[in-house]
């Protein structure tokens, strides 16, 4: 959203939902820059590194899916780093990402490597993946649950539930409620960069965060400002968070059974802030 200086003094503190719900994964030029942060091996900001992803493929095979194959859907899907590992492994995969560079990118390289890939530009609110497609899995990873309103959450697992075979199973990978809080009270910073996520130019990045106790959700303001124009543009994106019981409620809400909560996708306290959340169709 672009603002005046005005506009940045009088705004106040941020508010969840009010503000846009996400960053604008999808325009073309933040995507761009955003795909460089996917397959950075240098932190596991946007994307984790190899090394992570590996072990939790290895769960995902053996422990979500019994070590037998079957197809997969992975909705918000980035550059499709999970499923080219499960494809390898002789899995069927689609993903759903409205990232075009991510999306390209994994289209690339499923050609490049001959994997049995698929991928949908779209929105997963939006998109159709219903049951003439039926999967034995879907998966939603890396808190991407939690940039969702409770009423997008609640269609994503209506028709996650729809898009399985009898007995298929669901796997989200929230962020703990304690980690939502976390992200709301983090201090506010900034700093200059000559460009970055945000921009291709020269620019000042403000940071601010909040967190609303009433609703539970945190909120995460990002302000740049160009050097060079004094333009400035606010992104913010709302997390909601979400108690073990309210998920499992949720779940069986929406068509889910056998509900299982582990400490991380390994299986193992990892001090990372999520969980893995595998539930069967009923």
């Amino acid at each position: 959203m672009r603002m005046t200086l005005l506009d940045l003094v009088q705004c106040g503190k941020p508010q969840p939902w009010v503000e846009g719900d996400n960053i604008p994964w999808n325009d073309p030029e933040f995507s761009r820059r955003m795909l460089k942060e996917h397959l950075t091996q240098e932190h596991d900001a946007a994307s984790r590194r190899a090394e992570i992803i590996d072990r939790h493929v290895r769960f995902i095979h053996e422990t979500v899916l019994g070590g037998e194959i079957g197809s997969i859907l992975d909705l918000g899907c980035g550059p499709g780093l999970y499923v080219q590992r499960l494809s390898k492994m002789g899995h069927a995969c689609r993903g759903i990402d409205f990232s075009p560079a991510s999306i390209e990118y994994a289209r690339q390289m499923a050609e490049r490597e001959g994997l049995n890939c698929t991928y949908l530009l779209s929105d997963v609110r939006s998109a159709s993946y219903g049951p003439d497609q039926a999967c034995d899995l879907v998966m939603l990873l890396y808190g991407e649950f939690n940039v969702f309103s409770a009423a997008d959450a609640r269609l994503i697992l209506s028709k996650a539930c729809a898009a399985l075979k009898p007995g298929g199973r669901l796997l989200l990978e929230p962020s703990t409620e304690e980690s939502v809080q976390k992200i709301g009270e983090e201090p506010p910073v900034w700093h200059t960069q000559t460009a970055g996520l945000f921009s291709d130019q020269p620019h000042l990045m403000l940071f601010q965060a909040a967190w609303d106790a009433g609703c539970r959700a945190a909120v995460h303001r990002h302000i740049v400002i160009d050097a060079e124009t004094a333009a400035v543009t606010r992104y913010s994106i709302t997390y909601q968070a979400y108690s073990q019981d309210e998920l499992r409620s949720l779940l069986h809400e929406t068509g889910f059974t056998h509900v299982q909560f582990y400490p991380s996708l390994t299986g193992e306290e990892d001090g990372a802030g999520f969980l893995a959340v595998v539930a069967e169709r009923a």
